[in-house]
Formats: structure tokens, C-alpha cells, sequence
């Protein structure tokens, strides 16, 4: 995997359901380097706490190869990267074969895989489009967040080396079909309730639910 573009936003307040709200996920190129810290990205707009940025989610990323489908799709976008709300774009990131819980060296940052994103109603406004949320959780291009073991700065034409690989086989894709209620595979809620790559309480979760 390798950074093609480093993205970051500020607040932006939105009309939604006759309210003003205010949104982080316009994010933008920026072409300059990224500090990765522990629980977000150095000057980026993070405004839903609850659900973006912290411990388990400082750093999204989403791959380039996504990009070709999504743009057939809404060809009237102004479509730049960013458009999925990531901090990273990347090549090949390929969420069926990669495990929650890898560690990675890229730039001078250490990441771990931590969990993929699910779509809420903010990406349907930058789509202007809410039905983008169904297509996106049918889609297996989730991306996936980051956890931040060594922060560092990162930019454009650095490369996600594998440092050490999660010994437990939970693919981002399966574990977003598990979080998403697309499955309810014994098996994939085995290999989460194992891997130490997710939090404690996701594991804690789905222990509970194979006892029950």
C-alpha cells in the first residue's frame, strides 16, 4: 500500500433535517505531510468524538481501487480524493486479505489495523445522495481505520510495510460483514471474539453471543 494523497478538513456546518450540524468528512488534498497522533490526525476536523477519532479510530484510509466504481456511479460529482472522508488514500489496499491487527511501519508512524468504517448519514451528504449508505455497506471497500502505536509524520509516496501480522485471520471484509449484521457466521464471530487486534469490548461482545 502506498499514500497517493494526504487529506484533511475543517468544520463544516450542513443543513439536515431542518437542523444545522456541523460535519469534518469534506476532507480535502492537501499535499503536504500528515502528523498521525494517538487519537487523530494533526489539524484535522474531527466532530462526532463518539464515532470518529480516539484510541481505535485516530486515522482512516481508503484505497484508490475504490474510487473507479463510486464515480460510475455518481458521475456528477466533483470528485477529487478525500471524497470518502479519509485521511489517507492509498493503493492497494485490498480489505479481504488484510487482518485486523496488523502492524505497519509507513513514514516515521507504527499503525495497526483497528476496524473498517460504517457509513453513516454524513457520507450520504456528501454524496447528496443517502442511498450511497446502502451501496457502500453491500460494497466490500469498507477502508479501515487505524490505530496509532508510534505517532510520525506521513506523506504522499510513502509505503505501508507489514511489521508484524495479526495471528488471528479476521479480514477487515469479514469483520465488516460481522459489525454490519451481513453475517452472522460462527465462525467470523470465533476469529473477533480472539483477535486482540480489536477492542477489548468488541471481543468481550461477540464471546457473549457464541455462549448464548
Amino acid at each position: 500500500m502506498e499514500i497517493v494523497s494526504t487529506n484533511l478538513g475543517e468544520a463544516k456546518t450542513v443543513e439536515w433535517n431542518g437542523k444545522s450540524i456541523q460535519t469534518g468528512i469534506y476532507k480535502y488534498p492537501t499535499h503536504e505531510p500528515l502528523l498521525l497522533e494517538n487519537t487523530d490526525v494533526a489539524n484535522d476536523a474531527v466532530i462526532d468524538r463518539k464515532h470518529h477519532g480516539g484510541l481505535h479510530k485516530a486515522c482512516y484510509v481508503f484505497s484508490t481501487e475504490h474510487y473507479p466504481f463510486w464515480k460510475e456511479k455518481y458521475p456528477n460529482l466533483d470528485w477529487q480524493w478525500g471524497m470518502f472522508g479519509e485521511n489517507l488514500t492509498v493503493t492497494q489496499l485490498d480489505e479481504t486479505k488484510i487482518y485486523i491487527g496488523n502492524i505497519y511501519n509507513v513514514g516515521q508512524a507504527v499503525v495497526q489495523i483497528s476496524e473498517p468504517r460504517q457509513p453513516c448519514f454524513k457520507l450520504g451528504i456528501r454524496f447528496k445522495d443517502q442511498n450511497i449508505i446502502k451501496e457502500f455497506l453491500s460494497h466490500s471497500g469498507s477502508g479501515t481505520y487505524l490505530r496509532i502505536i508510534k505517532k510520525g509524520i506521513v506523506k504522499v509516496g510513502d509505503v505501508f510495510e507489514l511489521k508484524e501480522e495479526a495471528d488471528i485471520p479476521l479480514t477487515i471484509y469479514d469483520y465488516y460483514r460481522l459489525a454490519t449484521n451481513q453475517t452472522k457466521s460462527k465462525t467470523i464471530m470465533e476469529l473477533a471474539s480472539l483477535s486482540k487486534g480489536l477492542r477489548a469490548d468488541k471481543q468481550l461482545f461477540y464471546k457473549n453471543k457464541l455462549t448464548k
